[in-house]
């Protein structure tokens, strides 16, 4: 199995601890983490996207490219590019150098995206949430295949035979779909063939099983070979040594995070106690010491029938960076060789 590290680039939100140096800071702390998961036999790096105050990553693809002139093995990946409201086109070309850049590691995850500034802000309707994101994937998978592209559709200008340049090292490029909980998703992921990266934020790991058996239902009944079926998992975490260590010092970030985003959306403010129940061994969670997070994991792994790949998103905010190296350090010297351990023996 895969290990990796996801990332939106947090910082600060409060206006008086972000400025400028702050951001200069966060991203060099991003390529220091990068480096260090290279360096430790980390699988995946990926960098999402993100267009809100807090997050440093609106441009993920230059922060993935200087990654990839400082690293040498890693995987690079988007987590995720929003598609609906970005050009395929572009996003092909941008992944295409990287994977230059890299000799050969980059990969994109397209999805839909958990947040909607994006829309407004790059002039698309929102009521088109899914008619864009399919349209656009249907493109870029063309564009992947194709060097000179015949595409017709509704939202942007119809391509006669323009070829797409520069062409990537890897061939075909890597293209996964990152999908939450709509059911249509998982099927649409099987149906094209594609790799699925499930995020799972809340509830029991079990609750998705259903979902993705039908992902590889899909698959099947549309005729591609089944040894090539690929479920990977996104999901928050944080390591430290004990486990009450990790719980304490990861919980003012998460409840400062989802205490913004809950009033934006609705919901009640985080308490320690749904945090402490999120964190148990069958919670989504994947915060504690090595051996709790690699018992998790294993778990994660039973119960969705096999999963190729786990991505924790290591975040910025109000986890000093020292303390994301350390995480990092842990999940690559404690929890990887914990797995290579029980999958050998």
């Amino acid at each position: 199995m895969q290990l990796g590290i996801d990332t939106f680039v947090a910082t600060p939100f409060d206006p008086a601890l972000r400025t400028p140096e702050t951001d200069v800071q966060r991203v060099d702390g991003l390529l220091q983490e990068a480096e260090l998961a290279d360096r430790i036999g980390l699988d995946v790096f990926a960098v999402g996207e993100h267009h809100r105050r807090e997050f440093v990553s609106s441009a993920p693809t230059i922060l993935l490219a200087a990654i990839a002139a400082k690293t040498n093995n890693i995987t690079l990946a988007s987590a995720v590019t929003v598609l609906s409201s970005d050009d395929p086109i572009r996003v092909f070309q941008q992944f295409a150098t990287i994977d230059l850049i890299s000799h050969g590691r980059a990969e994109i995850i397209v999805g839909r995206g958990s947040f909607i500034e994006s829309y407004p802000l790059f002039g698309y309707d929102l009521s088109q949430y899914d008619l864009l994101f399919k349209e656009k994937l249907d493109l870029l998978l063309m564009v992947r295949d194709e060097t000179e592209v015949h595409w017709r559709g509704s939202h942007r200008a119809e391509l006669t035979g323009q070829g797409v340049y520069p062409r990537p090292i890897q061939n075909p490029l890597p293209i996964r779909l990152g999908v939450g909980g709509s059911p249509e998703s998982f099927v649409r992921a099987g149906k094209l063939g594609l790799p699925l990266t499930l995020a799972i934020i809340g509830g029991e790991a079990v609750r998705f099983r259903r979902s993705v058996d039908s992902y590889r239902e899909a698959w099947i009944q549309a005729g591609h070979d089944p040894a090539n079926i690929d479920v990977a998992v996104h999901t928050i975490g944080f390591l430290d040594d004990t486990d009450q260590k990790a719980a304490d010092n990861f919980y003012p970030s998460y409840s400062d995070t989802f205490t913004r985003i809950g009033k934006e959306r609705g919901w009640p403010p985080t308490t320690r106690e749904q945090y402490d129940a999120t964190i148990s061994p069958r919670g989504a969670l994947m915060v504690g010491s090595p051996e709790s997070v690699a018992a998790k994991i294993r778990h994660f792994d039973k119960a969705l029938g096999g999963i190729s790949r786990l991505s924790i998103l290591l975040d910025g905010g109000l986890v000093p960076h020292e303390h994301r190296l350390h995480a990092i350090e842990l999940l690559g010297t404690k929890v990887k060789p914990m797995l290579e351990e029980s999958v050998t023996g």
